[in-house]
């Protein structure tokens, strides 16, 4: 396809969900099976419009995924606004640590016993499908600021870490494939380097990094009465990528720094609100449109000495939050619409058991058996079981995999199966998650009733 089919094609796909919009508003399924489906109508199974094999694509596909990710992962963070120690953030940590583990080594098995995968290539497809998505996940993950509910936040905080904690694992699979399925020699340098210096190093980069941008932002805004009018979406995409450069320069993780940076950003806001409990783009006055006098009504609101900084706060979270949901829509839709495309040409039916394997056993077990405790109830652990699901971030890994090293060999029943399991994912989870929810919500609204 030329770049003008290209655009003939999204333009396509773009006015079809504008117009059907109210339609599909109340269908009980997410839009992503529309784009997965649309995909497969361009490809070899509808028009043949699309012919290209993922091979072919794996190297613009990786930043165009690797770009999707860092994105949704920085939105992802600022909307998590509780304190660190809060019980609600213990089901992340379990979640992206104990749980993908065990999400890990469960697909590991199961390629290598049940499919007949050497154990190089079956624990690189486990590593390549741990992570939970944090960009086609938006229906199970926090609305808002002050959505606290256990289930969101845990799976909100888990797909914000998981992105990054997988990949020394997707590393760790490269090198044992490389190795010949020797573990010596290398274990101990990965181990350090990867994980003891790598994952700590990009949180604490990214945090402070947010922290101390957003605060000496929201202080010159406020200063110089110019918060409605400063490029707000400049300042994320500024540290989204320092973010990621600095992480990355220093051999830490990029994808947990910028999701760091923007949990920093987030603290930077509840710093400048004295701590409020209420999200400081809520209290924000509704600024009258472009004719209607914002220059002057900005000026008068930020001409109040003590609102100066909440003011100015609360601007800029509010325009950075709407700027990164229209990129994660967009993002969302091209990612998809490539995913069904190409899935004509990769599919293989043994994903069908592992794919539920991974779903309806692995992922689970591991939340019923870790995930305990007080902070959540057994209705909301089945939830977190189920809500596991694999996107972007699984089509990231799958890119860089395939641009570092690994062997035409290897490749093919590595992108086979986890484009499939993928895409099974996205037809599963978006048949169940609406009405899972609503019903979950009906249930949380009685017992708090």
């Amino acid at each position: 396809m030329s770049f003008l089919h290209w655009t003939a094609v999204l333009g396509t796909l773009l006015l079809i969900l504008t117009l059907a919009s109210a339609y599909l508003r109340w269908l009980p399924v997410t839009t992503s099976i529309f784009y997965l489906a649309f995909g497969l109508g361009i490809g070899p199974l509808g028009l043949n419009l699309w012919q290209l094999d993922f091979h072919q694509i794996a190297g613009w596909m990786e930043h165009l995924t690797e770009v999707a990710v860092l994105v949704s992962l920085f939105i992802g963070g600022m909307k998590l606004r509780l304190p660190f120690r809060h019980p609600a953030w213990r089901s992340a940590y379990l979640l992206a640590g104990p749980v993908m583990l065990v999400s890990i080594v469960g697909v590991a098995l199961v390629g290598h016993y049940g499919l007949g995968l050497n154990l190089g290539v079956a624990l690189l497809i486990g590593a390549l499908l741990a992570p939970t998505d944090p960009v086609l996940a938006s229906l199970v993950q926090v609305n808002h600021a002050r959505d606290f509910d256990r289930v969101r936040y845990g799976l909100s905080g888990e797909a914000g870490f998981n992105d990054g904690v997988a990949f020394p694992f997707v590393i760790f699979a490269l090198l044992l494939i490389e190795h010949g399925g020797s573990w010596q020699g290398w274990v101990g340098e990965w181990a350090v380097h990867r994980l003891l210096w790598a994952v700590p190093a990009g949180l604490l980069i990214g945090f402070f990094l947010g922290r101390t941008v957003g605060r000496l932002a929201i202080y010159l805004r406020a200063r110089h009465a110019d918060a409605a009018h400063s490029p707000n979406d400049f300042l994320a995409l500024a540290l989204i990528a320092l973010a990621y450069f600095f992480a990355e320069s220093l051999g830490a993780w990029g994808f947990l720094a910028t999701f760091a940076a923007g949990v920093g950003l987030r603290h930077a806001e509840i710093a400048s609100s004295g701590q409020s409990a209420i999200p400081a783009e809520e209290v924000v006055p509704a600024l009258p449109k472009v004719g209607e006098g914002v220059e002057d009504k900005a000026h008068e609101l930020l001409e109040e000495q003590e609102a100066h900084p909440q003011v100015a706060a609360g601007v800029l979270i509010g325009d950075i939050l709407s700027f990164g949901h229209i990129l994660e829509r967009i993002m969302e839709v091209l990612l998809v619409t490539l995913l069904g495309a190409v899935l004509a040409l990769h599919w293989d039916w043994r994903a069908v058991p592992l794919g539920l394997a991974l779903f309806c056993v692995i992922r689970p077990l591991g939340v019923w058996l870790l995930v305990r405790g007080p902070h959540v109830t057994a209705r909301q652990r089945r939830l977190l079981g189920w809500f596991g699901i694999r996107g972007i971030g699984s089509l990231y890994y799958l890119g860089y995999a395939l641009n570092h090293g690994l062997s035409a060999e290897d490749a093919d029943p590595t992108i086979s199966l986890t484009l499939s399991v993928v895409a099974l994912s996205i037809l599963l989870h978006g048949l169940s998650t609406q009405p899972l929810l609503d019903r979950y919500e009906r249930q949380q609204a009685r017992c708090s009733n």
